[in-house]
């Protein structure tokens, strides 16, 4: 555990376990070998990944992000009724922290305030910001990829129980299988007494939710191939930009938006000693970002053993958040 002081900020304990280059290189062999290819959407989160990510949530085609915290801010004092006092905060994903401040100002006395990110440049902005603004919350960030076990840090003073924050419908870029075990890790987390407040992005016109992940702007394929840069900086891969295009479409049979990087022509690709051959259309998987009816999360939520106790909707049913707690 590494102590951290940034200027004029508290000084907080940061947990340094970003991934190495030996494991995205494992895990980029892995993907690129399968059928269909494909390589992890963790990883799009760099430096420069997460600001295209920030600029993304304000781009007008992209509703989610807006609508969430338009539904935090109309409903926060609701939420923060149903959340116990005293809680330690876990978030998976912080990013900006702009949703976060919403919750931490609702809370009754939030004991400490953990963030779980894998873009260490993000993570650090974020908890100096939340520290400035936060003082009597301890801050303890963790550098990590959370879909992995993490250890969290022990807060100084106790708190009550825990409560895990994993908002933007994060939770979406997960097959059924893997939402599932993420819960059941989550369930560990919080603990026999703990919550989660989970944002979903909900069923809705498929038009509209194509749109949000292929803006005008061409910022969220700028974002998505980013993860090609970021591969050739970190391992040594040489994939070329210009050889591959973005491509996000609705999948109404399976109710999700389906990302890929296409291979504009034949191509081979070198990474670590090995080569990989593209052929001319050949999609590469990126990320799938499900998209939930009530009851359908109602029941992927069970299969973790837990339950739904609190459930807010946005006026058009674009958008909810649910609280969940052991079964």
């Amino acid at each position: 555990m590494n102590a951290v002081a940034l200027p004029g900020a508290a000084d907080f304990r940061l947990t340094d376990l970003r991934p190495t280059p030996d494991t995205m290189t494992s895990d980029a062999f892995a993907g690129l070998s399968s059928s269909p290819k494909r390589l992890p959407s963790k990883y799009f989160y760099d430096a420069r990944g997460s600001e295209l990510f920030e600029a993304i949530t304000r781009l007008p085609e992209y509703y989610l992000t807006r609508t969430e915290i338009a539904l935090m801010e109309s409903r926060m004092t609701d939420i923060a009724k149903a959340v116990a006092p005293h809680p330690h905060v876990v978030e998976y994903g912080s990013g900006s922290g702009r949703k976060t401040r919403i919750l931490l100002n609702a809370l009754v006395d939030p004991i400490a305030y953990t963030a779980i990110e894998i873009s260490r440049t993000a993570l650090l902005s974020s908890v100096q910001c939340l520290g400035e603004e936060f003082p009597s919350i301890e801050m303890l960030p963790v550098c990590a990829d959370f879909t992995k076990p993490v250890r969290l840090p022990a807060p100084t003073r106790r708190a009550a129980r825990t409560l895990v924050f994993f908002p933007g419908s994060t939770l979406g870029n997960f097959s059924d299988d893997e939402a599932v075990a993420l819960l059941r890790s989550m369930r560990a987390t919080m603990g026999d007494h703990g919550n989660a407040l989970v944002g979903i992005d909900l069923q809705k016109d498929g038009a509209l939710i194509e749109a949000a992940y292929n803006d005008a702007a061409g910022v969220t394929a700028e974002f998505t191939l980013n993860l090609l840069v970021r591969l050739n900086r970190e391992i040594g891969s040489n994939f070329i930009l210009g050889n591959f295009r973005h491509r996000a479409i609705y999948n109404a049979d399976a109710g999700r938006i389906e990302t890929s990087l296409v291979s504009k022509r034949e191509q081979i690709v070198a990474l670590g000693g090995r080569t990989f051959g593209f052929a001319a259309g050949e999609a590469m998987e990126v990320e799938c970002s499900h998209k939930y009816s009530t009851l359908g999360f109602a029941q992927l939520v069970a299969r973790a053993g837990l339950r739904v106790v609190n459930a807010w909707n946005d006026p058009l049913d674009w958008f909810g958040i649910r609280l969940v707690a052991p079964a």
